[in-house]
């Protein structure tokens, strides 16, 4: 990409840069079989070290029901040498947190453009999938769940009151990305800061050290988690280590809504009330010369600023709040030493109530009321984040892919699918097969596994053949991410050729 008359192109394949004469002398970057991307200028990147930012969303998502739920419910009936697994499935995460910033940082394009200038099949693939894992309101069922401890008011009643509350923000916000980023944000740091300070009074420093030790408890797999009951639920409960499902993919998204890299080209999305003040969205991304020495050491500031995010940021307060949650499970199996009984025996409740007395044992019901509003706040974050993140990913592909489209607004896509999503949530709460908040939960952890293995394989496809050589993966990134595709639909189709189940 040295100069307009020989500039290095890859071929319709995505394959080789081979030498083309300019168009109408603007430089482009062609990358599959979509629309070629003009150069233009990579933004300076910004300090390394920095407050949340498009981050906000993957701890938000990551830290949700698995962290507060799903994995403690495993330390009650296993105890704390499983979290290894969770170690793993989170390392992983922040990985391939940094491959999906990749490809979105490097063009400004979702990382579903991406997969579209692969094989467009590829992206209708994720397009459904969504649909299929989306459509469940699993996080705000176990929220409003946790909710009814407090209040008293039915969980259904309250999923699906918050369910319109939350379509009325994001319609009425005036750009969607800088609402969520600070509302999420101050939810946030109330959830870590908390669930610290109460673990900090009702765990000990045996709790804390086992905690810390169990992480690295490698090969530990007791038998009784090699069975149909409980296999499943670890197959899941690995899922949710960290943002599960297409959460890493959607997050190309608000990594663009940032400014990110090239993201700096491309507009944001309104909401429905300013929808008037949307800039047109441009019809494909763009690249930055990747042969100048000045865009790449440019280059390598963005990644040192992504980096800083998955290390630190997102592993770091994942971490910190499922170690808080891993204390209180604990402390919870003294207060009621039957738990782990009930808990193998069907009762999916009973690890809540029990975390909720080990809460009241450190302050009386007050506290024990406190840790249901935490759960209740878990529900809430991971909505907020889920909702916009769905509405956002499917006005994309559905703006840039599907004929006529275009006719429309992105935020009028937007909000389609929003409230598309709130109304049927809304009929699976009051008329849905789903066995109450754990049993959609349940049904979300598999379907997420089956589109993490698919979304790991397709990112090798992309950031191998769609971008300039300069700035591909390095081998062992591409190892991590392989190992990936084979972990997820490994376990998750061990378990249906095993046991013959895939949910717990």
């Amino acid at each position: 990409m040295a100069d307009s008359s020989h500039v290095p192109i890859a071929d319709s394949s995505g394959g080789e840069a081979v030498a083309s004469p300019p168009v109408e002398s603007e430089r482009v970057w062609r990358a599959g079989k979509l629309e070629p991307m003009p150069i233009r200028k990579l933004p300076e990147a910004p300090p390394s070290i920095h407050l949340l930012g498009p981050t906000v969303f993957l701890v938000a998502l990551g830290v949700g029901m698995g962290e507060s739920y799903m994995w403690p419910r495993l330390v009650l009936v296993f105890g704390p040498e499983i979290r290894w697994l969770f170690l793993i499935g989170v390392t992983l995460q922040a990985v391939v947190m940094l491959e999906m910033a990749r490809y979105a940082m490097a063009t400004g394009e979702s990382i579903f453009a991406g997969a579209a200038r692969v094989f467009k099949p590829l992206m209708w693939f994720f397009f459904g999938v969504a649909i299929l894992v989306y459509i469940w309101p699993g996080h705000l069922s176990a929220g409003a769940a946790a909710f009814e401890e407090i209040t008293g008011i039915p969980w259904v009643v309250t999923a699906c009151v918050a369910l319109i509350l939350v379509g009325i923000l994001f319609s009425l916000a005036r750009v969607i990305y800088n609402l969520l980023e600070n509302l999420l944000a101050i939810l946030i740091g109330i959830l870590v800061v908390g669930t610290a300070v109460i673990a900090s009074m009702v765990g000990s420093w045996g709790d804390l050290t086992s905690t810390l030790a169990g992480m690295f408890a490698f090969g530990y797999f007791p038998s009784e988690a090699l069975s149909a009951q409980w296999f499943p639920i670890v197959v899941g409960s690995i899922a949710f280590a960290g943002p599960s499902g297409m959460q890493q993919m959607w997050y190309t998204l608000h990594l663009r809504d940032s400014g990110a890299g090239m993201g700096a080209h491309i507009p944001n999305v309104q909401g429905l009330r300013n929808a008037g003040a949307e800039e047109k969205m441009p019809s494909r991304g763009f690249m930055f010369d990747t042969e100048d020495p000045a865009e790449m050491a440019k280059w390598k500031g963005w990644r040192r600023w992504v980096t800083f995010d998955a290390l630190l940021l997102f592993w770091g307060i994942t971490m910190l709040v499922t170690v808080s949650f891993t204390v209180l499970a604990q402390s919870a199996a003294r207060e009621n030493p039957d738990v782990k009984g009930l808990i193998e025996g069907g009762d999916r409740d009973a690890a809540l109530l029990a975390m909720s007395d080990a809460f009241a044992s450190a302050g009386g019901p007050i506290l024990g009321g406190l840790f249901f509003g935490f759960i209740a706040l878990i529900g809430m974050n991971a909505t907020l984040g889920l909702f916009d993140s769905f509405s956002r990913g499917q006005a994309d592909m559905t703006y840039f892919f599907m004929p006529g489209a275009k006719k429309f607004k992105m935020a009028h896509l937007y909000a389609g699918f929003l409230w598309g999503l709130i109304t049927f949530g809304i009929l699976i709460l009051l008329f849905g097969p789903a066995d109450g908040p754990s049993g959609v939960l349940d049904i979300l952890a598999f379907l997420s596994t089956f589109a993490m293995g698919a979304y790991c394989i397709v990112l090798l496809l992309v950031n191998n053949r769609m971008l300039p050589k300069p700035i591909r993966p390095k081998i062992w990134t591409n190892l991590i991410i392989g190992f990936g595709a084979v972990f997820y639909l490994g376990m998750l189709f061990f378990s249906l050729v095993k046991f013959g189940v895939v949910v717990g």
